[in-house]
């Protein structure tokens, strides 16, 4: 009988300790493209998020559980990582993902679950417009397509330009869009518009007809490997236009997969690049922690990362609670929180207004050209 009320008061007694432990730990959740087709700006994301997380452990006196969850780079499984981390995991909020198809595959579900969940690089306006818990840390297209029409047109005096788009990509379709309608409207002439499907290897087709227009531009908002690819393609066919593209180029690789011919390739991207000058206090100490970290450069995907788990943190702690309603109110509140890409205050769509960078390839390396407000 003894051993018996013994055993009761141990099982209680973890029952109880399992209980406490739950009650001092925060969780928050991480969904990603961590392989597949993206992987390398999703494991970009969770390395800035991580950081955070060292810089960060604890929040109200209570520790951070980060839950990790691969999305595999595919809509199915971005939708089915975010039920498990609000079902399974009971997390308090969401952080993720990169690419714009997914964000909206996920979002969707956070939107039933009622759980906040913070955008890290999607860029696409669908992703939040509508939604009362999908926030995001990035800027949006429209913004990022003024941005790159202003460039060409103004700083390089581009006057005729030719669109060359992933038509199974909505990131692409609608950067396109609104580069197309900013150039236009600055003045510039659309004299090609070509198309492609991602998994594509052979673009001679497409390029022979732009080349055969004489754009001065051609804007290609791809991946970087489709991206890197379709560059190699043009100069060896003779091309000598210049190549633009958007935020999803932002990869060392595609230097190695492009060669010499990626040259003088123009794209947009975020606010942040470790050579970049006039570094906010924020990104300062981000750029110095990473280089005692990791045995590589930062880039923008890191920092939106990062900058994503410092939104989340900031509104549980003015949320005074771990409750995801009271966490979404208090992000839905957010205002000049400096960030690594600047000081973030969301608007009705929840999506923050921010500079949009330029960076350029020189000598085989990224050079971070400035910023530019459209």
């Amino acid at each position: 009988m003894r051993k018996m009320v013994l055993a009761v008061l141990i099982c209680c007694l973890f029952a109880c300790g399992a209980a406490f432990a739950a009650d001092d730990v925060i969780k928050i959740g991480f969904y990603n493209c961590l392989t597949g087709q993206n992987a390398f700006g999703g494991q970009l994301e969770l390395e800035g998020v991580q950081l955070a997380l060292k810089e960060f452990p604890e929040v109200l006196g209570k520790k951070i559980e980060l839950v990790i969850v691969d999305n595999k780079s595919d809509r199915v499984e971005a939708a089915n990582a975010v039920t498990r981390l609000i079902e399974n995991d009971k997390v308090s909020a969401i952080i993720g993902t990169y690419s714009s198809s997914l964000a909206i595959a996920g979002g969707e579900v956070a939107e039933v679950g009622h759980v906040p969940v913070v955008a890290t690089s999607a860029t696409n306006p669908l992703v939040t417009q509508g939604k009362k818990y999908t926030f995001r840390a990035c800027f949006i297209d429209p913004l990022q397509g003024a941005g790159a029409a202003a460039y060409a047109y103004r700083n390089h005096n581009f006057k005729k330009a030719a669109l060359l788009v992933d038509v199974a990509s909505d990131y692409a379709v609608g950067l396109a869009n609104f580069f197309k309608q900013n150039f236009t409207k600055l003045g510039g002439e659309i004299v090609s518009e070509m198309r492609y499907a991602s998994g594509d290897q052979d673009f001679s087709a497409q390029l022979t007809e732009i080349i055969s227009k004489e754009p001065d531009v051609v804007f290609l908002p791809a991946y970087f490997a489709e991206g890197a690819m379709v560059i190699k393609q043009a100069r060896d066919l003779g091309a000598k236009f210049t190549f633009m593209g958007g935020d999803a180029m932002d990869n060392p690789e595609m230097v190695t997969l492009a060669g010499e011919a990626i040259e003088g390739f123009l794209y947009t991207g975020f606010a942040y690049a470790p050579d970049m000058p006039d570094m906010n206090d924020v990104a300062k100490k981000f750029t110095e922690n990473w280089y005692k970290e990791y045995s590589k450069d930062p880039n923008a995907n890191a920092a939106l990362g990062y900058d994503s788990y410092l939104l989340i943190i900031d509104a549980i702690k003015r949320a005074d609670s771990a409750d995801p309603e009271k966490i979404r109110d208090a992000l839905e509140a957010t205002k000049d929180l400096m960030t690594v890409t600047g000081a973030t205050t969301f608007d009705a769509d929840h999506n923050p207004q921010k500079d949009v960078g330029i960076l350029e390839i020189k000598g085989g390396k990224k050079v971070f050209a400035g910023t530019i407000v459209p």
